[in-house]
């Protein structure tokens, strides 16, 4: 075994750099910091240039800490068949944020075939050459910990067969639910399909060693499964932010109240409410300027709900930009959007762009249910106020309020968010003491 002085960890994700968006950054962030608490990491990824990215942010890539391994391999996706015949260059988001809002008699049997024979989902062809590369590297005893993460969840069941044959250490970061995700119900499972898919889930939680989750809620989802597993199997390390991100000055316009929303946006994300407040607030405060401005992707049916609202003309679109683009319009901005999808496991997501918008120092106005996960951490930081999707009045209230502020100073910015423990080398430290405990 090489480096003794170290616990050697092969971290196995789909997402690595150059792919964009917030999946790939957990992973990064981690292997960034883990050799500071000696762990020493590897990588085992796809081939980026056979990859299924719906994203790229080829930025990501100077993040990439010396001296860490990446191998890379090959993979057998049917993403390429898809788009031939759909006629579409994109790859499907996740919660189909980038389809139409009705969907095609074209777009549904897609969905089938996705959901019925791709289990779990349509990067499993992935794993027979992961698995090919991750054997060569445990034989040659590079590695004495695994680490795989998802979705896609199929990435799972990679660990799951190297831990039935090897025995080593492993430990199954899950970043969202599994068969509890906010789509799911779309893909258009056959019983048999779900029971299956049940069946991997099962499998991961029972034999790993350690499962990682992203937030209190998302641990009592996995806990009221019928698995063979107790609560201290597992760990909630949330996602985080990068203090080494935040490069830019705060510098929200004097001449607009500019409401900004981050990330992607996809039909079932109710701002239904929210639109309706600015709408109210462009007729009895039209001595302001208030802008709104969406960068990411925006499904089509959410801009139809703008257009709708009367909001067009003060509403800008902005496409997928890298990441440090990206925190440079936060830190421009007056408030920060944010919503999650209204579902039924809703009440466990808490997106990752929550943390960066903490770290910008913004006042943060969110959509969701009283009490989730992301209504917790707000309040806990003092970063802001949650609304239930149909609280008009709330919300009008605290806009009003707000603007009236605006209109004394256009600096809302808070003076002090209480957000340090969301530090992605704390969070880092924390999945090191995981690791320690399984050696």
């Amino acid at each position: 075994m090489k480096n003794t002085d170290l616990t050697n960890l092969l971290y196995i994700s789909y997402y690595w750099p150059p792919s964009g968006g917030p999946g790939v950054q957990r992973g990064l962030k981690f292997c960034k910091y883990l050799p500071q608490f000696g762990v020493q990491p590897g990588v085992l990824t796809v081939d980026e240039k056979q990859a299924s990215y719906a994203l790229l942010d080829p930025t990501f890539e100077k993040e990439i800490p010396d001296g860490i391994e990446v191998y890379r391999t090959a993979t057998s996706e049917p993403f390429e068949y898809y788009k031939k015949l759909s006629g579409k260059k994109e790859i499907p988001y996740s919660g189909f944020a980038n389809q139409k809002t009705k969907d095609s008699f074209l777009d549904k049997v897609f969905k089938f075939v996705r959901g019925n024979m791709f289990i779990p989902d349509a990067r499993v062809g992935w794993n027979k050459h992961a698995l090919q590369k991750a054997e060569e590297l445990i034989v040659a005893g590079k590695y004495n910990a695994i680490i795989t993460t998802s979705p896609p969840h199929s990435s799972q069941l990679i660990g799951l067969k190297l831990k039935q044959k090897y025995k080593l250490p492993w430990i199954a970061d899950l970043r969202d639910p599994w068969t509890n995700i906010h789509y799911y119900d779309q893909l258009m499972h056959t019983p048999i399909a779900r029971r299956l898919d049940e069946k991997y889930e099962r499998q991961v939680l029972e034999q790993a060693d350690a499962i990682i989750v992203t937030s209190d809620d998302t641990k009592r989802l996995f806990m009221n499964k019928p698995a063979n597993i107790t609560a201290d199997k597992i760990h909630v390390i949330p996602n985080g932010y990068d203090e080494d991100d935040f490069i830019f000055q705060s510098n929200p316009p004097e001449d607009c109240f500019l409401i900004t929303y981050t990330g992607t946006i996809a039909e079932n994300y109710n701002i239904d409410v929210f639109l309706k407040v600015i709408a109210n607030l462009l007729s009895t405060h039209s001595e302001i300027n208030y802008k709104l401005r969406f960068v990411g992707k925006v499904s089509d049916g959410v801009k139809q709900r703008i257009a709708k609202a009367g909001l067009e003309g003060i509403t800008e679109y902005i496409s997928y930009v890298p990441h440090q683009e990206a925190i440079k319009y936060m830190m421009e901005s007056t408030v920060l959007l944010l919503s999650i999808a209204e579902v039924d496991s809703v009440y466990a997501n808490v997106p990752g762009k929550l943390f960066e918008y903490l770290a910008s120092n913004k006042p943060i106005v969110a959509l969701g249910p009283v009490h989730s996960a992301m209504d917790q951490i707000i309040d806990e930081c003092g970063a802001g106020r949650l609304f239930h999707y149909t609280a008009y009045d709330l919300m009008l209230d605290h806009m009003t309020q707000m603007s009236k502020a605006w209109k004394i100073n256009p600096n809302l910015d808070l003076p002090y968010i209480n957000h340090a423990r969301f530090s992605r080398r704390a969070l880092t430290g924390e999945l090191a003491k995981v690791i320690k405990q399984l050696l």
